[in-house]
């Protein structure tokens, strides 16, 4: 027998665990599987199990839902406390500026943004379960959550182009042309509308991230790919620009909505420039100019300064100052902050109808807070050594969107700028979230009325420096074509598709986008025929290494991918190129003739089994220029229905033309989908005989069978 005819590489049943020698060569002996349940019986074993109560399975629960109560007693003061309240204080101090400056894209007051900010940091240090992770307020969430509010402010009849109270106005003011709020919602003001829009929102989406981490949904977010969430954040990034444009200007301008709301916002821009307050356009200059050279210093002694400049909150602090004793708003009529009120307001529900009516803009929302949440969660993780739980951080944001939501808070999820500062400044510990709302707390009960005169174009001016990073991911595209053209495709589609047409259709066109692209690469794998590496027992790509020597009288042929239905046509055009003979036309061609092949459909021409063709078939000369081919199974990650019929209709066109056909280096899934098909039939020698362990083994099987169905014919 040849050499891999020792091999019982498919395995045999048998008793024996332990493999076992035949001769000197090693046998594989296959496991006997255990007897699976059935499907109802394993639900009753699931509900036994989750209705099962002990102290022990409580206090497990209690701490798979909320983590701190874990970790909190193994918290060493002397070791993590200094870092942890260092980057609180820092966190804190970045994210009250950020926190007003925000509420400009959501069309909300700045103490909503505050709320949002102290809620937030609160939950995620009780239920999230990354160490460095900082949960907060998040441009491009503020940006969606904005143009939901415009669309409903708009059908509601107020004016969105109005950004709440100044001076001496109560948010109260209606558009009395406009149609009525719906039956079942109490009239009130702008802002007021506003903000229940706003947690309505909020609570919509923060039910749908807990519902996927219920039904462990976490891998959801993974669909989203990196190139995906490049091109969102860029084109999110330039709606978010054009969008802060009218309050660095200090011009007022309808704000558009729906497709091409970017074009008609800088069309309106060009049409109002000389309607420019010339006191804002100033303040921009000058905020502009000292926050981009204050990052540039800090970006470029960054590894020098142990603590992060404070550039936003300084910046603020004198802006407000000037703007206060200098009186911009009653002398030039330039935009402020107005009055922020101190304090808590009482809890309210959400209006169910509201709920209703912007559901599916919660989809996105969802889907965008969660797969960055679990992919900075996961980055920070691996960075520093420890673990984090998909399923529990989608909770964990989920309840810091739900919960706030009765507190007139809106959407918030993790954020990448924040979360690096706060492992730059010596972070440990979760419980730094908790100093950080601290700080906001202070500003909420204190110091929030001290920025009443603040102006509208400094808040724009810190959110705009704050998408430099974002903007500057163009740079990356030119490398990323090299690397992958369809991942640079999907980059630039979602984000011309979100300055074009708007944020959630350029995350849905991105996703499909992705999926299609992911498709595409299955359905057209690299096909290539393989060749000997010298005297080795290893064969490589004939076409891309040279000196290869190809076995004669053997095809090997390597198909880099799953066999499908999708890509089973592209499989056997590329087999049939490469081999230079369309097996399935040729066969045909001698069926009608009359010439076809006479073989047993007992004894195929496999392996050893060459030498049982008739008389007729073996003095029939044959058309092609070898008597095997071998398909290397490595790179087959799964086989369908559709998949093992074309090897089956394979193998039976190859048998008409005196070929035989065999597999190598086949998986343990793609060998049981082979065998449950009915590929391999039930006689084990003949799966032996067709199955290999490896390219090499399989083309000397094929050459032993050769030769000896050559030596049966000399003797006839």
């Amino acid at each position: 027998m040849p050499e891999v005819g020792q091999w019982g590489w498919c395995g045999r049943m048998a008793a024996s665990p332990e493999p076992q020698k035949q001769g000197e060569a090693l046998v594989l002996v296959r496991r006997q599987r255990p007897v699976s349940q059935g499907l109802l019986e394993t639900l009753q074993a699931r509900l036994t199990q989750s209705c099962a109560c002990s102290v022990p399975r409580v206090q497990a629960l209690v701490q798979d839902l909320v983590p701190a109560t874990s970790w909190l007693r193994h918290y060493c003061l002397r070791e993590h406390l200094p870092g942890d309240v260092m980057s609180g204080l820092v966190i804190g101090i970045i994210l009250v500026p950020q926190a007003i400056a925000y509420s400009l894209l959501a069309g909300l007051q700045p103490i909503y943004s505050l709320y949002t900010s102290f809620f937030a940091n609160l939950i995620y240090f009780l239920m999230g379960t990354s160490h460095h992770v900082s949960v907060g307020i998040f441009s491009l969430l503020c940006l969606m959550v904005g143009q939901v509010v415009d669309r409903e402010l708009q059908l509601a009849g107020f004016d969105p182009s109005r950004d709440g109270p100044g001076h001496g106005d109560n948010g109260s003011a209606f558009n009395s042309s406009a149609v009525l709020l719906e039956s079942g919602l109490q009239s009130c003001g702008r802002d007021c509308h506003a903000i229940r829009v706003a947690t309505a929102l909020t609570l919509v989406t923060g039910i749908y991230q807990v519902l996927m981490s219920v039904l462990r949904l976490g891998f959801v977010s993974t669909y989203l790919s990196q190139p995906l969430l490049d091109g969102f954040a860029m084109g999110a990034s330039v709606t978010i620009l054009t969008s802060q444009l009218r309050h660095l200007l200090g011009v007022r301008i309808p704000r558009h909505q729906g497709p091409g709301m970017v074009v008609s916002t800088w069309l309106s821009l060009l049409r109002s420039l000389g309607q420019a307050n010339l006191c804002d356009v100033v303040t921009s200059a000058v905020c502009l100019a000292v926050l981009l050279a204050a990052k540039a210093l800090s970006d470029r002694f960054r590894h020098r300064l142990r603590v992060p400049l404070p550039t936003e909150l300084l910046v603020i602090v004198v802006a407000t100052l000037v703007s206060h004793f200098g009186q911009f708003h009653e002398r030039f009529g330039s935009s402020v902050a107005g009055n922020i009120p101190t304090g808590f307001v009482a809890p309210q529900v959400p209006h169910p109808r509201l709920m209703w009516r912007v559901s599916l803009d919660a989809v996105s929302l969802a889907l965008v807070g969660s797969a960055f949440s679990i992919s900075l969660a996961e980055m920070f993780a691996r960075s520093h050594g420890y673990s984090v739980r998909a399923n529990q951080e989608l909770l964990a944001v989920g309840c810091c969107n739900v919960l706030p939501a009765f507190f007139h808070s809106y959407a918030t999820s993790a954020t990448l700028a924040k979360s690096l500062v706060k492992t730059a400044t010596g972070c440990r510990t979760q419980l730094s979230s908790v100093v950080s709302a601290a700080v906001v707390l202070l500003v909420l009960l204190v110091l929030a009325p001290l920025f009443r005169d603040l102006q509208r174009s400094v808040l724009a001016c810190i959110i705009v420096v704050s998408l430099r990073g974002a903007l500057r991911k163009v740079k990356d595209l030119p490398g990323l074509w090299r690397l992958s053209p369809a991942d640079a495709l999907v980059w630039v589609a979602t984000a011309v598709t979100c300055i074009l047409v708007s944020t959630e259709a350029g995350l849905l066109a991105g996703l499909l986008l992705s999926l299609l692209s992911l498709v595409g690469r299955t359905q057209r794998p690299r096909a290539t025929l393989l060749a000997r590496v010298g005297d080795s027992a290893f064969y490589e790509d004939a076409m891309e290494f040279v000196g290869l020597l190809p076995p004669p009288g053997v095809q090997v042929f390597r198909f880099a991918g799953p066999l499908y239905y999708a890509n089973k046509d592209f499989f056997l055009q590329s087999l049939y190129r490469l081999t230079e003979l369309d097996a399935g036309r040729l066969a045909t061609r001698k069926k009608e003739q009359n010439l076809e092949v006479v073989v047993s459909e007992r004894n195929p021409p496999d392996g050893k089994n060459l030498g049982s063709l008739s008389s007729e078939a073996r003095l029939m000369p044959l058309e092609v220029g070898f008597h095997t081919v071998v398909l290397d199974c490595a790179p087959l990650l799964f086989l369908d229905v559709a998949g093992v019929a074309t090897l089956q209709a394979l193998r039976r066109d190859y048998r008409t033309l005196g070929v035989a056909l065999l597999l190598a280096c086949c998986s343990p899934p793609v060998r049981d989908t082979l065998r449950r098909g009915g590929f391999l039939g039930e006689d084990q020698g003949a799966e032996d005989e067709q199955l290999f362990p490896s390219v090499h083994s399989a083309v000397e099987a094929a050459h032993a069978s050769h030769r000896e169905l050559r030596t049966a014919d000399s003797t006839l």
